[in-house]
């Protein structure tokens, strides 16, 4: 699987993707997690990317063609070629508490299959159970429930590996939290590894 996670610098991008590839490891899979810098000044666009397989990965180049994109921060959503390349029946998981309709790309997306494209308010719980507006940690929970690449034991521990302590047990929080919503909203299929 690979996944391509947009965001904006200080929003924890990077740590996502390293953290989904914990996760993959903890599994006992093959993982890879890269950033992507265009200008590093703090809310400038960053994208990071991670691959999950059962076999050695060997690509080293950026990820065009995912299988599932994390918008982490909404305002990026109208960004010239956000959506391009993703797979036919790829995911598209975004921070955000308005539905497609009113975010304006549901025809973007209308192609992908029933239950591969949601939101979740992830910087709301992020404020909730961690005191900050990172959403990094709590879409990897959603990621998790949507996509079924993951399992949410594995984000845990990926998250607690990545942040120890009370920080990372408020991040835990939210991710089971943002994992429990978009479980509710649809059952996850087998994820195309």
């Amino acid at each position: 699987m690979q996944i391509r996670i947009h965001g904006r610098g200080g929003q924890g991008v990077v740590s996502a993707a390293e953290m989904l590839s914990i996760a993959a490891f903890l599994e006992g899979r093959f993982a890879q997690a890269f950033p992507s810098f265009g200008s590093e000044r703090m809310g400038a666009p960053v994208m990071a990317f991670c691959r999950i397989d059962d076999q050695p990965i060997r690509l080293r180049e950026p990820v065009m063609h995912p299988d599932a994109l994390i918008i982490q921060d909404p305002t990026l959503l109208h960004q010239r070629n956000i959506f391009d390349g993703i797979d036919p029946s790829g995911y598209v998981l975004i921070n955000s508490t308005r539905d497609l309709k009113e975010l304006g790309i549901e025809f973007a997306l209308k192609d992908l299959p029933h239950g591969h494209v949601c939101t979740v308010p992830a910087t709301e719980l992020a404020i909730r159970y961690v005191g900050r507006p990172l959403p990094n940690g709590t879409l990897l929970g959603g990621f998790a429930a949507m996509t079924g690449a993951l399992k949410l034991e594995s984000v845990v521990a990926a998250i607690r590996s990545k942040f120890p302590g009370k920080i990372g047990e408020s991040n835990v929080a939210a991710a089971e939290a943002a994992y429990e919503l978009v479980a509710h909203r649809a059952a996850p299929e087998e994820a195309h590894v």
